[in-house]
């Protein structure tokens, strides 16, 4: 791992990819608000409609599955419970009429698959701020390092050294793993029969870096390393690439040429709202689905009930996480393999929390807006400003414990623990925005966390399979189904596209 640098190994872009996958936000007294370009009424209370397939969840992968599908000829009603397209992308109300990134939110190399689709629909990008240092908080004392710079400035404390020797270690290890098939690494067993904790603390002797790799999991799928497989975070390291270029872990810890390098003008909520536009009344909204049903005969196909309306086609996509399509009763019964899967692959809890300013006071002072915390409510954070400064904006992860311990907390005690948080970070400034907005997505029916599904130990190699295997006429996206970017936009995206293949072969 020759050349690594302080922001490669401590970057908090590094520290936050998914979130943007996944998570998200929006202000506490308007959870389900959506842009109104994107809300359609429902059908009819009982309404019947019939087509070749019905697709089952209007995010990313459930819209891009149900594009492909009609541009190869085929009919498509897709079913979305929210009054809004886009799932784990969301566009938060920030109370003046405009919106931030409450959902996925970030963009990088050989994500192609979400830029290609944010250019066929006029989306541009811009880049995030990455100029000056960042904020490192920990046992209680605050300092700053570069965006990129010299190991040897780095306090001896922080353990990078140890760091590099570990994610050097991590990123030959996931050399190894299958992209999308981690079953099938030739160590799958050894590594699948412990958590990340394990392996980080036998592979590490610095509490510096010991907290750093915590991080890095934290950040990235808003669990803990002690719930999470390390086969898991080795695939996950081994998809943050594409088809010519082996994913690695700089490329998904990064700012700058990594997964953090890009935002979306206008908020990432534009791509499901614009593909959802074009879709049409296709989209029908309201509409959560309580059963799919298997019919026998010799025409077969299915039979899926949603609240308003009943549909039958020959196939159906169910487009959403493990978690979630489990609350689905299907008939007959789900195979074994995929019914226990569901049951073991639990969502990350999250919230973004963000708070408004006149001014992004902090580049003023030579701040980036990113900083990383072991204390505090909030322990990742990016600089949300618009790409014309008009306002500044800090947005603050809040993953794992510290989420769960916020869950049935009222909004002014949520407010009050990101702000002590920005507070610690950025100083008393930051203490005063003028408005601030949040979404726990814990406690969001429809997505149960975020920012995406994971995986514990034992999980990948008894029941990984059964992740994309169709079950007769149901099919499966989502991204946690994707080979490459398993997590992120460009995964479910994938997914989408992936499903809509399969999905039109079999029809």
């Amino acid at each position: 791992m020759s050349g690594v640098s302080r922001r490669r190994l401590l970057g908090t872009g590094a520290l936050t990819a998914a979130a943007t996958a996944a998570a998200t936000a929006v202000n506490a007294s308007s959870a389900s608000a959506s842009p109104a370009s994107a809300t359609a009424a429902a059908p009819p209370g009982g309404a019947a409609a019939s087509a070749d397939v019905v697709v089952v969840g209007a995010g990313l992968s459930g819209l891009c599955a149900a594009r492909d599908l009609v541009a190869a000829g085929r009919s498509v009603i897709v079913l979305e419970a929210r009054e809004r397209p886009g799932g784990r992308v969301y566009g938060m109300p920030l109370g003046d009429g405009t919106t931030s990134e409450g959902g996925a939110e970030f963009i990088g190399p050989t994500q192609d698959r979400i830029a290609a689709l944010a250019a066929d629909l006029g989306v541009g990008t811009f880049a995030t701020y990455n100029t000056g240092k960042n904020v490192y908080y920990r046992n209680g004392k605050r300092s700053l390092y570069a965006t990129d710079g010299l190991l040897g400035a780095v306090p001896p404390d922080w353990g990078v050294f140890d760091l590099q020797l570990a994610l050097l270690s991590l990123g030959n290890m996931a050399k190894s793993v299958p992209v999308g098939e981690p079953w099938k690494a030739p160590k799958a067993e050894e590594w699948d029969s412990q958590t990340f904790y394990t392996w980080s603390r036998s592979n590490s002797f610095s509490n510096g870096a010991r907290f750093l790799m915590d991080a890095f999991v934290s950040s990235t799928l808003s669990v803990r390393s002690r719930d999470v497989s390390l086969l898991y975070v080795l695939n996950y390291i081994a998809s943050a690439g594409n088809e010519s270029s082996p994913g690695k872990v700089d490329r998904l810890i990064n700012t700058r040429d990594g997964a953090q390098e890009l935002r979306f003008v206008g908020g990432s909520q534009e791509i499901p709202v614009r593909l959802a536009a074009k879709l049409g009344d296709r989209v029908r909204y309201n509409a959560p689905v309580r059963s799919v049903g298997v019919r026998d005969g010799a025409g077969g196909g299915v039979t899926v009930e949603a609240d308003g309306i009943t549909v039958t086609a020959r196939r159906a996509v169910v487009a959403m996480s493990p978690a979630i399509a489990a609350k689905i009763h299907f008939t007959p019964g789900l195979p074994a393999s995929r019914a226990q899967l569901a049951q073991r692959y639990p969502m990350g809890s999250i919230a973004k929390f963000v708070a408004v300013y006149d001014r992004p006071f902090w580049r003023d002072e030579g701040l980036t807006g990113q900083a990383v915390a072991d204390s505090g409510a909030i322990d990742a954070t990016f600089d949300n400003t618009p790409p014309d400064a008009s306002r500044g904006v800090l947005m603050g992860f809040v993953n794992q414990s510290n989420m769960r311990r916020l869950d049935a907390a009222s909004p002014d005690a949520v407010r009050a623990a990101g702000l002590d948080s920005f507070g610690k970070l950025f100083g008393e400034k930051a203490k005063s925005p003028v408005r601030t907005a949040f979404q726990r997505w814990d406690n969001e029916v429809w997505s149960g966390g975020g920012p995406v599904g994971v995986a514990p130990p034992g999980v990948l190699t008894d029941f990984g399979e059964a992740l994309r295997a169709p079950c007769g006429p149901v099919h499966w996206a989502g991204t946690e189904t994707s080979g490459h970017w398993t997590g992120y936009m460009d995964g479910a995206v994938r997914s989408g596209e992936r499903v809509a293949k399969e999905v039109d072969a079999a029809l």
